[in-house]
């Protein structure tokens, strides 16, 4: 059976980051971003024997992404990714699945076809696999922006990035310390969930903890808010149990003051190994002086992506509610 070009591709990343991860002794995620920095480049930048530089010269210069899509090149790296970060501990190092990004790209699609360009940022943007994969999707012109404070993840996104050939500034810091941004149309991003451990950084939020850690996932949404223009639009990948945990109140408070939600898309529970890892996609406007609240608010659990006809279903009826709301 022939080979796709994505499997190709990732096999001829596979066998570079191998190569480096064997030679160099460094982890296989690590010999992955070198690996893609040597493909944009083509010359290595680590002080390495002439054996091994002259055998990794070789196997990039193998590879010709010309003969490749965008989505070719995304979709192989987030396969390396993959194998890169199975057995890794650190919660950020989840990668968004394609079928969600593919759903969040239409729903930025449906709020920004107005706009000629799109400002778009992902304030949690890891190896830029959901920022470029919505990119991908959208007709108009973006200026994209990313932030993540990993260095593995924030040079995986930026190689990942470059070979796709997708402008995206990118921010090499803490996501929640303040940025030289712009206000922007679309902020998205898979929420990382957990405790923010900058106390000091958190006591300057409305949404911090009145005693103990702050949660990282509440400040990244009033961060969000900060940087996305009034009446720009917030699409978030959040736990399901974002509105039930002890900081709830504070949190819809806030929302409440600051945001129209627009909607909450449900994900298909057989996505996650359990209910209790479940999440849903949460879509919010900033209030603006020319903003109203939806008449009624999108609300749908959506059925598994393998159902083709009951996904064009609800989409139909998605469709019809952004016509009935007018957005």
């Amino acid at each position: 059976m022939e080979q796709t070009n994505v499997e190709k591709l990732f096999s001829s990343l596979d066998e570079v980051s191998e190569l480096i991860q064997q030679q160099l002794d460094h982890p296989y995620i690590e010999g992955l971003a070198y690996g893609l920095e040597l493909l944009f480049t083509q010359e290595p930048t680590e002080n390495i024997n002439d054996s091994l530089k002259a055998q990794l010269i070789s196997k990039v210069k193998e590879i010709d992404l010309k003969g490749y899509e965008k989505e070719e090149i995304r979709k192989a790296i987030q396969l390396a990714i993959l194998k890169g970060m199975q057995g890794a501990t650190q919660q950020q190092h989840l990668v968004t699945p394609d079928t969600v990004a593919m759903f969040i790209g239409y729903l930025v699609q449906k709020l920004t076809e107005k706009n000629e360009i799109i400002r778009l940022f992902d304030p949690a943007c890891g190896s830029a696999n959901l920022l470029t994969a919505v990119i991908n999707q959208l007709h108009q012109k973006t200026q994209a922006y990313g932030s993540e404070v990993d260095p593995t993840l924030i040079q995986l996104a930026l190689m990942n990035a470059n070979l796709q050939e997708t402008e995206v500034e990118f921010f090499h810091q803490d996501s929640l310390q303040p940025f030289l941004l712009e206000p922007v149309d679309c902020v998205i991003s898979d929420l990382p969930v957990g405790y923010y451990p900058n106390d000091f950084q958190a006591s300057k939020y409305e949404l911090k903890s009145n005693e103990g850690h702050s949660y990282a996932h509440h400040l990244f949404i009033e961060q969000s808010l900060n940087y996305v223009k009034d009446g720009g639009f917030l699409i978030f990948v959040i736990p399901n149990n974002l509105f039930v945990s002890d900081q709830a109140d504070k949190l819809q408070s806030y929302l409440h003051n600051h945001a129209h939600v627009i909607g909450l898309l449900q994900l298909p529970l057989s996505m996650f190994k359990s209910e209790n890892n479940a999440k849903s996609i949460f879509i919010l406007q900033k209030k603006g002086q020319t903003t109203t609240a939806p008449k009624q608010a999108l609300l749908a659990q959506l059925p598994s992506f393998k159902n083709v006809k009951a996904m064009n279903d609800i989409l139909e009826k998605i469709n019809l509610w952004f016509k009935n709301e007018r957005y």
